[in-house]
């Protein structure tokens, strides 16, 4: 059976539209894919107050999820953290409808050139670690920023930026959950992009939160081949892009891509744009399950 690395060589070359059974042959049972919504998928509703999170999760079990990404932004009061019983609520809840806490994520912005600020948002991040320690979710989701601030290159930004990662992915070691910066077509918008900072932070508990709708110049099933090997969560989402072109996921080529990468853990889907949130979420979990 061929290794980890030896599989995502191999995907480098494998033309893309090309059917990838001959290796996911030699693959086979080195993936294992669990289920999750991402409760940005109803960022209406819950932020409206129409929908709170113990609802979320009953939506969740009631369509057969494995698991829900409870984003920290969805809780009373937020960035402010919660007290401890409303926590433990949110887990109990989960607990008993059967489903896992695959992570949660915050809104933070290490691009700002001024430390005192940056360090407010550090300190968010280790606020929320502690909250992801009691939820029982194995990875918190953060942003890189807004994008390159004036006066500044694009490299300069990230040295600061790999320091407050580390010392996030640091802080997250000690509490038993992964911090993982998500690629968001902001600061960070390409493979190049997502291999310097993941080489220069060098930390065993930090990762990438793979949004596959977040590469936009190339073609987005090769940037995600190219950046699979960093993945420890996922944003999968009903549309990518092609050259700046919108299309619909692929999602069979998207999951033979993904267990050809040998990745084990949490798909979690994210819905976004018009329409009922509810009946577009049950339809790409439905079509997700045909190649699971």
């Amino acid at each position: 059976m061929l290794n980890r690395r030896d599989l995502l060589k191999s995907l480098a070359v494998l033309p893309l539209l090309s059917p990838l059974s001959g290796i996911l042959g030699r693959s086979r049972g080195c993936y294992h894919l669990r289920t999750s919504l991402n409760a940005y998928s109803f960022n209406g509703p819950l932020s409206k107050g129409d929908m709170d999170l113990f609802q979320l999760v009953d939506f969740c079990a009631d369509n057969d999820f494995d698991a829900v990404d409870i984003t920290a932004y969805y809780f009373p009061e937020y960035p402010k953290v919660p007290d401890d019983e409303f926590v433990y609520r949110v887990k109990q809840k989960a607990f008993s409808r059967g489903l896992e806490i695959s992570g949660t994520g915050v809104r933070n912005d290490f691009t700002n050139p001024d430390k005192t600020r940056r360090n407010e948002h550090i300190q968010l991040v280790k606020n929320w670690i502690g909250v992801a320690e009691k939820l029982g979710a194995p990875v918190i989701r953060v942003f890189a920023g807004a994008g390159v601030p004036e006066g500044y290159s694009w490299e300069q930004t990230a040295e600061w930026m790999v320091e407050d990662f580390r010392e996030c992915a640091a802080y997250g070691e000690k509490h038993g959950v992964m911090v993982a910066v998500q690629n968001h077509n902001d600061f960070i918008r390409t493979p190049e992009h997502v291999h310097y900072l993941m080489k220069k932070v060098d930390h065993p508990w930090f990762g990438l939160i793979l949004d596959i709708g977040s590469y936009r110049d190339g073609d987005a099933y090769a940037d995600i081949v190219d950046t699979l090997q960093y993945a420890v969560n996922w944003q999968v989402k009903e549309k990518l892009f092609i050259r700046q072109e919108e299309t619909v996921t692929d999602l069979k080529k998207l999951l033979e891509i993904i267990k050809a990468g040998c990745y084990r853990g949490y798909l979690p889907i994210e819905t976004l744009g018009d329409g009922d949130p509810a009946v577009k979420v049950k339809a790409m979990i439905a079509e997700l399950r045909k190649y699971l």
